[in-house]
């Protein structure tokens, strides 16, 4: 975790302003990610309890912001190089015209892939984390005080290139969703477990280059399944489109599914409100 990563706090900004309120940010009684021996490990867990205490509430409030809005907030993650940012132009240029869309993205330093994201003509606000190795709820939150689109919309968060810290933080995302490049290995499932049991959809992307790569696409998804039983898997290539469409066919699949959730509480307050109509004020015995 953040408390032994090397992760420290340095200067958050979005879209190139400083945030004056870092959730890294620590009392005196919290020394920011202390790495000196001294430091007991019960010292570290409640220092790591309070970070993701802190974390989740801001967590909650954007998870309220979006359900307010009815966005389908998607956290995407993975190892630099991935072509993670390919992907999401890609497929950000295929739906623009029939969804609302926007992105966060985070990196640690430049604005390189807001720029190519906003090539595409949607917007993008970009959080650069200074020496912090993943996005927090905090983070996002002042994000969002950048973005305005509509409602039902697509908001895709591209979190910094990393398969540990970013597993642990909740951004207030419906779901996360995991890229893994056909160059990385196949037991990348493996090695960092905890992405892989946190994610609900695999993208093995750049299949296109699976007839020059020694990589067994079998195994990889054998391995993801080991490690997480429920996991969607989609294989694709950004570059050639092959899986693509599978990849779109599953985000309607997902703002469906969300807004029909959305619509239960709804629907059980219109089932009540019909039960009472029908009912008299008074009985025909006390009507005068």
């Amino acid at each position: 975790m953040c408390t032994s990563c090397g992760c420290d706090d340095g200067e958050t900004r979005v879209d190139g302003a400083p945030v004056s309120e870092l959730s890294h940010s620590h009392s005196p009684a919290l020394e920011p990610h202390s790495h000196a021996p001294e430091l007991t490990q019960k010292r570290t867990v409640q220092i790591e309890q309070s970070l993701l205490l802190k974390n989740d509430l801001y967590a909650q409030k954007n998870r309220d912001q979006f359900a307010q809005q009815n966005i389908l907030a998607l956290n995407i993650l993975s190892s630099p190089g991935s072509g993670k940012t390919t992907l999401l132009t890609t497929s950000l240029n295929a739906l623009k015209n029939r969804v609302s869309l926007a992105v966060i993205v985070g990196d640690q330093a430049t604005a390189n892939d807001a720029l190519r994201i906003r090539k595409t003509g949607v917007k993008a606000v970009q959080v650069n984390t200074g020496k912090g190795c993943h996005l927090d709820a905090l983070m996002v939150n002042h994000a969002l005080q950048n973005l305005t689109f509509a409602e039902q919309g697509l908001l895709f968060i591209e979190n910094v290139g990393n398969l540990v810290c970013p597993a642990i933080f909740d951004l207030g995302e419906a779901d996360k969703v995991v890229i893994l490049s056909v160059t990385e290995g196949e037991d990348k499932p493996l090695k960092y477990p905890d992405m892989f049991h946190a994610a609900n959809l695999l993208l093995l992307n750049k299949v296109d280059l699976l007839p020059y790569l020694d990589f067994d696409l079998q195994l990889c998804i054998k391995n993801a399944q080991k490690i997480n039983p429920n996991i969607k898997i989609i294989t694709c290539s950004a570059t050639t489109g092959e899986g693509m469409q599978a990849w779109y066919q599953w985000l309607e699949q997902r703002r469906v599914h969300l807004l029909k959730e959305r619509l239960i509480p709804l629907n059980n307050k219109i089932a009540t409100i019909n039960k009472i109509l029908p009912q008299a004020l008074f009985s025909e015995g006390d009507k005068e």
